[in-house]
């Protein structure tokens, strides 16, 4: 069973570190990134979740996996917490203009998303329209539109977080930028390690898993993008007393 959780955010990062950590030789880590148990398949019960998780004779060795879309889920916080009142929380937050447009991309590449990129985010409302209530009250709904078509609201990390805080404290938490694990991979895997009370280790490289490229967004809508971001960028900054300085 998992002693931390990557918990998101989508397009932060989050495959690149769960990498990182795989390597380190006290971590457990599953076969495959995003069990998507807390979300997904929360009905299978723990004896299916656990099943993912190989045993390990290693003194001190602890496990952990990643789903990003935990973070974002309005179900997860209290399943966790029931389980797991004492679990290490791990999220990655990204500039939200960059991580909208590269959601959107990986949503086309994938074959989940038809609208230009424009009418995607316009039509966000609107696809979203009701779902969330639905989530929150109804345990069995899955909610198609709610897991694709979320450029916007994943980016407000504010409201996610405060979810999450309702059940667990500050001290369980580690919030990194997403800049810092591409810019200086090396410091923040140590920062991750030393939240985990693990020896650090140094990798012999740091790659960049499940990177995507696409084409440059029009000017105009990385500024729109920009524009709606800026106040709810300014109030996580506050909330966390610390200022990502995203541009």
């Amino acid at each position: 069973m998992p002693d931390f959780l990557i918990i998101g955010a989508q397009k932060c990062g989050t495959t690149s570190l769960y990498c990182y950590l795989a390597q380190h030789p006290q971590i457990i880590t599953v076969p495959h990134k995003e069990v998507h148990f807390f979300d997904l398949n929360y009905d299978r019960g723990l004896d299916w979740y656990g099943a993912h998780f190989p045993p390990s004779g290693l003194p001190g060795a602890i496990a952990g996996e990643a789903s990003p879309y935990y973070l974002f889920h309005p179900q997860v916080p209290a399943r966790v917490y029931q389980h797991f009142p004492q679990i290490k929380l791990i999220v990655l937050l990204r500039n939200p203009v960059d991580r909208a447009l590269s959601q959107y991309h990986h949503e086309v590449k994938l074959g989940f998303e038809q609208l230009p990129l424009e009418e995607a985010i316009a039509r966000e409302p609107e696809r979203l329209q009701g779902e969330v209530e639905k989530l929150s009250t109804d345990p069995t709904y899955y909610s198609y539109n709610h897991q694709h078509y979320t450029y916007l609201s994943r980016g407000r990390y504010l409201e996610q977080l405060q979810r999450w805080r309702i059940y667990f404290p500050p001290e369980q938490f580690l919030i990194l930028k997403t800049e810092d694990l591409h810019d200086r991979p090396d410091e923040t895997l140590a920062r991750v390690l030393a939240f985990l009370q693990l020896p650090i280790v140094d990798l012999p490289t740091y790659l960049s898993y499940n990177a995507g490229s696409y084409p440059r967004a029009i000017e105009s809508v990385k500024q729109d993008l920009t524009d709606y971001f800026r106040e709810p960028n300014q109030q996580l900054w506050k909330y966390l007393q610390q200022d990502f300085d995203w541009q």
